[in-house]
């Protein structure tokens, strides 16, 4: 879990809720026992609500405890994803688990999960990271090869820390810290500064160069803040085919605001579909792949060390107040957020349009575009591979955003995937 959190005074913290390989590690794959990282988000959770919460951490669980015991139903998307990655759950040891025979519309109650929620809302996160929990995770870890043990999850903790701010003119931008694609936002934003206003032929444009020329520091994100320094160079006219960003997704975002102004964006994500597809039967979850994050360079594989994450909430801050966003997409979140912050800044744009305006995406070497984007022509004139797809297809993103204004707090959702948005 990774989130930004803006104080009533607008000061903004970053929290960073990911966690290390192991330090015994001697290979990291994308999908295994060897592609899991220290689950980051129970300690996450502890530490948002220590500092910033109006409710104890069992309030706070108290619904997703009832869900679990209760039962949810199996939505259609659901029974897909299972279907689809059946193979790997079984390879992770979840043959016995209850969302994977499910049908549609089936209720699948999940009490070994609510005794987890449970306990971490009562006894804090310690309650995952020693004792039963972590001896439940090495055990279904080491069944299957890996080399995360109770150690790694004793010696865990979140980094709290400040974000990359960068000023926009008017607005400031913030995102989170290496080591997080955030920063490839803030280059990217910060390189299309200098174009002011553009006509709408070049704006989607230089935006796509823009996105692949930052993808191109990917594996240096672990430098944070020193990144922004380094010059992003376009050809304003012509498209460079660079490519970069890669085609994986699967993110749940939350952004929230009070009357106060306290507002948060956050992301959770175990990676991939069941992440590594690893099975705790204990505690009724699957473990996440991060490990599959690392790449070359500065972001090599190592023991202890945390890869270069895809999560990149953001918070704006500008002279009607301040707004905080966050999109699933992996590679495609920057990309998502590139459009709809530029769309605010540079078109003026109200908040609501600039999220419902089509979009693209940069993906294995192709720009996917939905189909009804008005700069099509222009962009293949310009020498863009474009792949249109249906307006709403899930890898255009699902953008969620809350805020504080001089009217007090509102809510923001996507069209696209499931959103919701409400003001209490």
């Amino acid at each position: 879990m990774l989130a930004l959190v803006r104080d009533p005074d607008g000061s903004v913290t970053a929290v960073g809720g990911t966690g290390k390989s192991p330090i015994a590690m001697t290979e990291a794959s994308g999908d295994g026992a060897n592609s899991i990282t220290v689950p980051g988000l129970a300690d996450a959770w502890e530490t948002i609500a220590r500092r910033w919460g109006a409710m104890p951490l069992s309030q706070c669980l108290a619904p997703a405890i009832r869900i679990a015991r209760a039962g949810m139903v199996a939505t259609p998307a659901l029974v897909r994803a299972v279907a689809a990655q059946r193979h790997r759950l079984l390879a992770g040891g979840a043959q016995d688990w209850i969302v994977l025979n499910a049908r549609e519309r089936a209720t699948i109650v999940q009490p070994a999960l609510a005794r987890l929620l449970e306990r971490i809302g009562t006894e804090g996160a310690q309650a995952f990271y020693r004792g039963e929990a972590a001896r439940a995770v090495e055990t279904a870890i080491a069944r299957l090869g890996g080399t995360l043990t109770r150690e790694d999850l004793a010696t865990h903790e979140t980094l709290v820390s400040a974000p990359v701010t960068s000023a926009l003119g008017e607005w400031t931008l913030h995102v989170q810290p290496a080591p997080t694609q955030g920063i490839l936002l803030a280059m990217a934003l910060r390189a299309r500064q200098p174009f002011g206003a553009l006509s709408a032929d070049r704006t989607d444009h230089i935006g796509i160069e823009l996105a692949e020329a930052a993808f191109a520091h990917r594996s240096d994100c672990a430098n944070g803040q020193d990144l922004l320094a380094r010059a992003l160079a376009i050809d304003p006219d012509r498209a460079s085919r660079r490519g970069g960003p890669r085609a994986y997704l699967h993110t749940a975002g939350v952004c929230t605001s009070d009357a106060s102004g306290l507002t948060l964006s956050s992301l959770v994500s175990v990676f991939d579909d069941f992440g590594s597809g690893v099975f705790v039967p204990d505690l009724g979850i699957t473990l996440n792949n991060r490990a599959g994050g690392f790449t070359n360079g500065a972001n090599a594989a190592a023991p202890g060390k945390r890869p270069v994450h895809t999560l990149a909430p953001m918070m704006l801050g500008g002279p009607e107040g301040a707004i905080a966003m966050a999109t699933p997409g992996a590679d495609g979140q920057v990309q998502t957020l590139l459009q709809v912050v530029g769309r605010i800044i540079h078109g003026e744009e109200t908040l609501d349009a600039a999220i419902a305006a089509p979009r693209w995406r940069s993906e294995g070497g192709r720009i996917l575009i939905e189909r009804d984007h008005p700069a099509i022509a222009d962009l293949a004139a310009r020498g863009h591979d474009l792949e249109p797809l249906a307006p709403g297809e899930m890898r255009f993103g699902a953008v969620v955003a809350a805020g504080h204004a001089q009217g007090g707090p509102f809510a923001v959702s996507d069209w696209r995937r499931e959103c919701w948005s409400g003001v209490a």
